[in-house]
């Protein structure tokens, strides 16, 4: 039998669900998201390593783990931080697939990573490849804001004017307004 220690972050755990009979969930929740990241013992020797793991704390209204199936689900008010990987996100419920590292955020979801934003109907967060796969509602878009850094040598054409290959000449362009 292989016994294994669950630490809980005391952000982690609000106040309210250490308070009520939902401190189980938290234990759960703790268990499934360190599984991943620990090392398999036959008896003998250890078998595979694996980074090192780093905290994703989700919050929402009721929270759910499915032991059997590695899934856990948020539903409303869901609110996302992983801090790993400089990420917050917003949604109405999100589900983390712990076996194949997969967070799937659904209704009027936002993620804000490194100063980006995008607004989605449902937006899948693979974690391994750091990707992130956004659909819209029926007949809407899909909305993301990017920084884009300047150069110290903006591009667009010089003072002078673009400057043609030998032998070639630029057409004449119209004046401004007509």
């Amino acid at each position: 039998m292989i016994r294994l220690p669950v630490v809980l972050p005391q952000s982690f755990l609000p106040p309210r669900l250490l308070s009520c009979h939902w401190g189980w969930l938290a234990i759960a929740l703790a268990s499934l998201w360190s599984l991943s990241s620990l090392p398999v013992n036959t008896g003998s020797s250890v078998v595979a390593q694996t980074a090192p793991s780093s905290p994703m704390t989700v919050r929402s209204d009721i929270q759910e783990a499915n032991s059997q199936t590695g899934v856990v689900t948020a539903r409303g008010n869901v609110q996302v931080y992983y801090p790993a990987r400089n990420l917050q996100a917003t949604a109405a419920q999100a589900q983390y697939f712990s076996q194949e590292r997969r967070l799937v955020l659904s209704g009027n979801v936002y993620v804000l990573q490194d100063g980006n934003s995008m607004r989605a109907e449902t937006m899948t967060y693979l974690v391994d490849e750091g990707r992130f796969v956004a659909n819209p509602e029926a007949n809407q878009q899909v909305e993301s804001i990017y920084l884009v850094e300047e150069s110290q040598n903006p591009a667009g054409p010089s003072p002078t004017g673009p400057n043609p290959l030998p032998g070639e000449t630029l057409p004449d362009l119209p004046p401004l307004g007509s």
